[in-house]
Parts: C-alpha cells; sequence; structure tokens
C-alpha cells in the first residue's frame, strides 16, 4: 500500500500544502495568497486568522487534488515563516494583535532600548544572533507593550506567544500541542543555543514570562495529530523553519554543505556540523535535531530577493510576472553602470543596518527599465556574494559549490551570473521545492517511511550545473561596483529630518 506525507507551508506571501507519495512525487497541492498589511512605513502584518482558515484550506484542497484520504496520509510536516510573531489568548484562541512578519521594522526602538541597557552582548553570546528587529522577541515585547493589560495578563498565564508553527500546531491540534522545535527556537533571540531550551535570564531583561513560551521539541519529534476535523488523525512528524527546512531539503547533511534560497527573503544556509560557529555578519543558528542528533548551522539572510521581483511587478509595474524578469533581463548585455540596492527595510547580513533605505544608482539619461530589471536580477547575486565573503573570510569556511532552491532559479540568467560572480559551481536541482519537500521527508523519516539519512540523499538529484564563466577581473569590478553603491545607502533615514 502506497504511503502519503502531507506538507503544510505557511510562507510569508503564501500559504501551501503538498502531498507527495513514497517516491517523492507530488500527487497534490492547493495554495492561497495572503494579505499583507502595512499600518506604516517599514510595518508588515499578517492576520493570524487569515493565516490558519487559509493553511486548513489548501490542506484539504491538496488532499482532495491528491484523492486520498487523511487515513492514506503516514505523517504531516509542517515549515513556517520563521522570526514572524504573535500573542494570543489562551481561553479563546483570539489573538490581541496581528503577527508581525519577520521583516517588519516597527520594532527597532525596542532592541535599540535592549541594546543601550548593556545586553546585547548577552544577547549575541546566549542566543548566537545579533540583536535586530528581525527576531521575534521584539516582536512579542512590543505587543505586550502596544496593547493595554496585556503584559499583566502574560505573567497571569491568561497569553501565549509564539512563531507561527506553533500558532498553526495550537490551532491544529484543538489546544493539545503547544510546542515548537530547535530550528524555529533558535531564531526567537531567546533560545540559548547551549541548552536548547529558553534563557531564562534573557527572558527576565525582555519581560516575557515562560508560561507564554511554548515547549521546544526535537525537529522530528510527534508533534501532535491533526484535528479529526479532517476524517482521521493525521501525526504531524516534523516541524522546521523554512530554511534549516531548505538546507534538509536540499540534503545538505554533512558539514560544510550549503545553500541559497532564492524567495521572498533570500537565505544562505551553512552546515556547520555538531558545534555552532561564530561568523562576523553571519548568525549560528540551530539546523535540526533529527535522530538525537543536533546540526548547527551558519546562516545569512537577505531581507529582499523575490521582494524585489515582486515591487518590480505590483508597484512600478516594468514587469507583468516575475519569470518575465528574464527574458528582459537579457535584452541588454549589461546595466551600464547600474545598480539597485533593494534595502527596502535597511540592510541585513552580513552589514546589518535598519537605517539603509533601497536605492537606484548609476542611472544615466540613456537607462531604461530593461537595465532597471536586469540591476534588480543581479542584486540577488551580489547580495548572495555579500554573504559567501563574509562566510569564507579568513577561511572560516570553505564553500566549493552552491545549492540553490526557490522560485527564481528558474531565472537561468541568475543561476549561471551567480557562478560567474562567485566564482564557483552553481547547482540546481531537479525538485526546486527543497524548503518544503525538507519538511515533508523528515516527517517521513520519522514515521518511518524512509529508513535513513542516506535514503534522503539518493532521492536528491541534479537537474543543472552552471559553471563560471567570466573573468575574475570582469566578476571583481563589477562587484566592486555593487559595494560602492550598498555603502551609500547605509544610515539614509538618520540623514533625514524627523518626520511628524
Amino acid at each position: 500500500m502506497t504511503k502519503y506525507i502531507l506538507g503544510i507551508d505557511s510562507g510569508t506571501t503564501s500559504v501551501r500544502s503538498f502531498v507527495i507519495d513514497e517516491a517523492g512525487s507530488v500527487v497534490g497541492f492547493g495554495q492561497q495568497e495572503l494579505t499583507q498589511h502595512y499600518p506604516r512605513a517599514g510595518w508588515i502584518e499578517h492576520d493570524p486568522k487569515q493565516i490558519l482558515a487559509s493553511q486548513l484550506e489548501v490542506m484539504r484542497a491538496a488532499l482532495r487534488s491528491a484523492e486520498v484520504t487523511p487515513a492514506d496520509i503516514a505523517a504531516a510536516g509542517i515549515t513556517n515563516q520563521r522570526e514572524t510573531a504573535l500573542v494570543w489568548e489562551k481561553s479563546t484562541g483570539e489573538p490581541i494583535y496581528n503577527a508581525i512578519v519577520w521583516a517588519s521594522r516597527q520594532t527597532v526602538d525596542v532592541v535599540e532600548k535592549w541594546v543601550a541597557e548593556g545586553i546585547g552582548g548577552l544577547i549575541e553570546e546566549r542566543t548566537g544572533l545579533i540583536p535586530d528587529a528581525y527576531y521575534s522577541a521584539s516582536k512579542i515585547r512590543w505587543i505586550l507593550d502596544r496593547v493595554a493589560g496585556a503584559q499583566e495578563r502574560a505573567e497571569r498565564g491568561e497569553l501565549l506567544a509564539g512563531t507561527i508553527d506553533t500558532w498553526l500546531m495550537w490551532n491544529m491540534t484543538g489546544g493539545e500541542s503547544f510546542v515548537t522545535d530547535v530550528s524555529n527556537g533558535s531564531r526567537t533571540m531567546m533560545m540559548n543555543l547551549k541548552t536548547l531550551d529558553w534563557d531564562e535570564e534573557l527572558l527576565g531583561h525582555y519581560g516575557i514570562p515562560r508560561s507564554m513560551l511554548a515547549k521546544i521539541l526535537p525537529s522530528d519529534a510527534h508533534f501532535g495529530d491533526l484535528e479529526s476535523s479532517f476524517g482521521a488523525p493525521i501525526p504531524i512528524g516534523s516541524d522546521l523553519g523554512d530554511q534549516q527546512a531548505g538546507l534538509f531539503g536540499q540534503a545538505a547533511f554533512e558539514q560544510g554543505q550549503c545553500k541559497m534560497t532564492y524567495g521572498t527573503a533570500g537565505v544562505l544556509n551553512i552546515n556547520c556540523g555538531t558545534e555552532p560557529q561564530r561568523i562576523p555578519g553571519l548568525t549560528p543558528s540551530v539546523g535540526w535535531t533529527v535522530q538525537g542528533k543536533t546540526s548547527y548551522e551558519i546562516e545569512g539572510v537577505l531581507f529582499a530577493q523575490g521582494k524585489t521581483m515582486q515591487w518590480l511587478r505590483d508597484d512600478l509595474q516594468l514587469i507583468h510576472a516575475a519569470p518575465d524578469s528574464e527574458w528582459y533581463a537579457g535584452q541588454v548585455k549589461s546595466t551600464d553602470g547600474v545598480y539597485l540596492v533593494p534595502a527596502f527595510t535597511g540592510l541585513s547580513a552580513p552589514t546589518w543596518d535598519p537605517y539603509a533605505r533601497a536605492a537606484i544608482i548609476g542611472i544615466s539619461n540613456a537607462t531604461t527599465r530593461l537595465h532597471i530589471i536586469r540591476a534588480a536580477v543581479e542584486s540577488m547575486v551580489y547580495q548572495t556574494r555579500d554573504m559567501v565573503e563574509a562566510a569564507t573570510v579568513d577561511n572560516a569556511v570553505t564553500i566549493p559549490e552552491l545549492r540553490v532552491d526557490g522560485g527564481a532559479v528558474k531565472n537561468n540568467l541568475l543561476c549561471q551570473m551567480q557562478a560567474d560572480i562567485l566564482g564557483i559551481p552553481v547547482i540546481r536541482p531537479k525538485n526546486h521545492e527543497a524548503t518544503i519537500f525538507g519538511a515533508m521527508l523528515l516527517a517521513g523519516l520519522s514515521s518511518g517511511v524512509y529508513g535513513s539519512l542516506d535514503d534522503l540523499s539518493n532521492m536528491w538529484a541534479v537537474e543543472r550545473v552552471f559553471e563560471p564563466e567570466m573573468s575574475r577581473d570582469e566578476a571583481d569590478g563589477l562587484y566592486a561596483g555593487w559595494v560602492a553603491a550598498r555603502e551609500l545607502t547605509k544610515g539614509w533615514t538618520k540623514k533625514l529630518p524627523q518626520q511628524g
């Protein structure tokens, strides 16, 4: 009898669900876009109820399109946008505020206050993370500060807080499972990298009661069973943050293996083995705990990758659809010196400047929309090199090849340019959906559908290898122009008069 696995993918711009058979073939799929809320410039929020309702609907759609019943599902695996956080009532399940999205900058002041109080070093020491509004802790603190009576209610045990995986599992199990995993916990700025548990001292500084927070489990734990509304209980066999899921889905199980995901954000993840490794500008996090073994990763996050293409499409209307960017960019041989620095909500890894803002630099009266579109594509390439440069300085890490995934890797121009600028092969697998497949394959492993990590490695296959073709002098010259443009954007909002 064929065994099936259900995938639950709660992303930033959409929620999706897949059903695969044990050979890894997709037999069912569902997807819905999420509404993005922008209350103020730099703020990004989601409606938690929409996330839940949409996720349940696409799961049912995937089961219908696969023509399978919940009883046919061996296990479900969940992956999610990670640092996004929310607070809800324990008794009613009602959110007390919107979910604050990972990329939102509305909590910058919270983090600055913590740093000014002298705990920046403690945060880095305990969590491995560079203090930033990106992470969940400041978002929870902000909600507790802004919603009347929330702090008092939290201290009385009336409120719960968590990342999106926790919110979904709490609801989907009828409130039975209040849990997360080590990969998601490590991205909150609250979990101790060594103990793999919430850090009591940091929680005290933050004023976040531990009772608000979920139990942290290994990534291949039994996280509970989906409610019988599906017709039969479905065991949740894995939980992974989306980028760690991508690393797992790329079969990067060995130290030194790495991947780059070109999604709404761009993320470089490098498996660094059984001990966390600290590199300036990048962050050590937990990759996963699987079969009793914890693997750590080094990570760099770019706030705007696919988001840049969405901006070209929706706001500037320079392209009709993101895939069109390859054709348009290919109509010109270069940008003619134009650089687009997509620091819409600041610069992230490895430079970390919340006050930077986006800019298009080098425009002349000969510049056309084709040059700007190509500059947008190239910005993804240059930002990736920023992180690779940080990772490999002083031979901290060796990166002989780059495995890539995400929607943008269908763009051959992007992949070839990436190989050229880095000077290493770029490997595109047959399966571009590494993130959701990482969660599903881990669920299959934990439930016995697969026997070992070797079985999963054998399922990973190469579609195309992009070898460097550009001379190093030319590549380095183009990258030097990018660095100069990037530096011009730093601290921009600090240079402006205060807006009333």
